[in-house]
C-alpha cells in the first residue's frame, strides 16, 4: 500500500455549452476547490494542470496556464496529458509531488472547450498516430466504436438495446439531482428508443456528447490536512495508472488489430480489468469493499462493461447486474451517482478529476440527494487514448 494524501478541496464548472475559453472554466473550477479548502490561492505550492489540445497552443501548458491565471505566485507547476485518463495522471503526479515532500498541498486542475460534435484528430498527416489511421483508414469516428463494442456484447453476452437504454434511464435520473451536470431531464426508456440511430445499435441518447466543463481538487499531505483542521478528510489511497500487457485481444480503438490468439494464448484478464485490479492491489481493498463506482459511460454499453472489468459482477453479467437494481441509488453498489458522462458529456482533461470530485462529496455525506448512505470506498474507472489506464480509490 501507498501512502495516502488528503483531499481536502474539491470544485467543478458546471458542463454545458457555453462558448468560452477553457481557461474561464478551469480557473472557476480552482477558485472553488480553493473555497472548499479554506485555503488561499498563495497556500498551494504546486499545480498540475490536465492539458486540453483544443483551443490553442495554451492548452498544451494547463498547468501554468492555470497558474497565470490565477495570478503568479511562484509555485511549481506541471503539465500532463493522457487524453481521457489526463486527469488521473495529474493526480498521480501530484500525489507523488506530496509523498515526496515536494510540496505539502497541490491544485489539480483540468478543463476543456470542446467542439461541437464527435471528436476528430488535429490537422496533419501522421500515419504513425493509431488514432489518424483508425479515423483516416476506417472511417472509425468515437460514435462508431461505441457501436461496434455494443454490438460485441450483444454477440458475446446476449445484452439487449433494451438493457442498453436502462443505464441511460438510471443515469439521466442522477443527473436531475447534479447542479453540475449539464443534461438535467429524465428519461424514459421508450424516450432512448425513439431518439435517432448513431451507430446502430446505439442511438443519440445511448452516446455521450462533447461538453464544456471543468474540474479541480486541492491534495496534501495528511499533515498538512490535520493542520489546517480536518481531523477526517477524505482520503486518495491508490492511484492506477497501468498500460496493456501482451496480448491484448480485445478490439480496442484506436489500435485497429488485435493480437494473435493463434501463436499467443489469450491473455488472463482484459487491460480494462488490469487497471482496476492494480487499484485494488494498491489500496488493499477489493469490489466487495466499494460503496460506490464512478466509471466511463461513453455509452450505455460501456457502462455494462466496466461493471464487469471492476469485478462487480462476473463476466456477461452486467446487464443482470443492472436490471436486478444493484448498480442503482439503494442498490449494492451504485454506480455514476454524479450522472456519469450520460448527464455530462466530455470535457477531456476534467472527467477523471471530476470523478473524484463526486467521491469526495459521496465520502463526505454532502452530495445531497444523490448520497449514498454509509459510504466509505470509492473507485473510479476510464481510460485514455494509446493504453493509458485510470483508476482511483478514495476512502473515508
Amino acid at each position: 500500500m501507498t501512502a495516502e494524501v488528503a483531499v481536502l478541496g474539491a470544485g467543478m464548472h458546471p458542463w454545458g455549452k457555453w462558448g468560452r475559453g477553457f481557461v474561464e472554466y478551469g480557473t472557476a473550477a480552482a477558485r472553488a476547490a480553493l473555497a472548499d479548502a479554506g485555503l488561499d490561492w498563495r497556500d498551494i505550492g504546486s499545480v498540475v494542470g490536465a492539458d486540453t489540445v483544443r483551443g490553442g497552443y495554451p492548452g498544451y501548458v494547463a498547468g501554468a496556464t492555470f497558474a497565470k491565471a490565477l495570478g503568479w505566485q511562484g509555485a511549481r507547476v506541471t503539465s500532463v496529458y493522457a487524453a481521457c485518463a489526463s486527469g488521473a495522471q495529474a493526480i498521480a503526479t501530484a500525489r507523488a509531488q506530496i509523498l515526496a515532500g515536494l510540496a505539502d498541498a497541490v491544485l489539480v486542475v483540468g478543463a476543456d472547450a470542446a467542439p461541437k460534435g464527435f471528436f476528430r484528430p488535429a490537422g496533419g498527416d501522421r500515419p504513425d498516430d493509431p488514432d489518424w489511421l483508425r479515423f483516416r483508414l476506417l472511417g472509425a469516428t468515437n460514435p462508431t466504436y461505441f457501436g461496434l463494442y455494443a454490438r460485441r456484447r450483444m454477440a458475446l453476452h446476449g445484452d439487449t438495446p433494451e438493457d442498453f437504454a436502462l443505464v441511460k434511464v438510471k443515469n439521466a435520473a442522477l443527473g436531475a439531482l447534479n447542479p453540475y451536470a449539464r443534461y438535467r431531464a429524465r428519461v424514459t426508456a421508450g424516450e432512448v428508443a425513439a431518439s435517432a440511430v448513431v451507430a446502430d445499435p446505439l442511438r443519440l441518447l445511448d452516446i455521450c456528447a462533447t461538453s464544456d466543463g471543468g474540474a479541480a481538487l486541492v491534495l496534501t499531505s495528511l499533515d498538512f490536512a490535520r493542520r489546517h483542521g480536518a481531523v477526517r478528510p477524505v482520503r486518495i489511497r491508490a492511484v492506477s495508472t497501468v498500460t496493456p500487457r501482451f496480448p491484448n485481444t480485445v478490439p480496442d480503438l484506436p489500435d485497429i488489430a488485435t493480437d494473435s490468439a493463434v501463436s499467443v494464448a489469450p491473455p488472463a484478464e482484459t487491460f480494462r480489468s488490469s487497471i482496476a485490479r492494480a487499484a485494488y492491489e494498491e489500496a488493499g481493498v477489493g469490489p466487495g469493499d466499494l460503496s460506490l463506482a464512478e466509471v466511463y459511460d461513453l455509452s450505455t454499453a460501456l457502462e455494462l462493461q466496466w461493471y464487469e472489468d471492476l469485478g462487480l459482477c462476473a463476466e456477461g453479467e452486467g446487464a443482470k447486474l443492472l436490471r436486478e437494481g444493484a448498480t442503482a441509488p439503494g442498490g449494492r453498489i451504485p454506480v455514476n451517482t454524479s450522472g456519469g458522462l450520460a448527464s455530462f458529456g466530455e470535457a477531456v482533461p476534467a472527467q477523471a478529476i471530476a470523478q473524484v470530485c463526486e467521491l469526495t462529496w459521496q465520502l463526505r455525506g454532502t452530495a445531497g440527494d444523490r448520497q449514498v448512505a454509509g459510504a466509505r470506498v470509492g473507485i473510479t474507472a476510464n481510460q485514455g487514448l494509446f493504453g493509458h489506464g485510470s483508476s482511483v480509490i478514495a476512502v473515508r
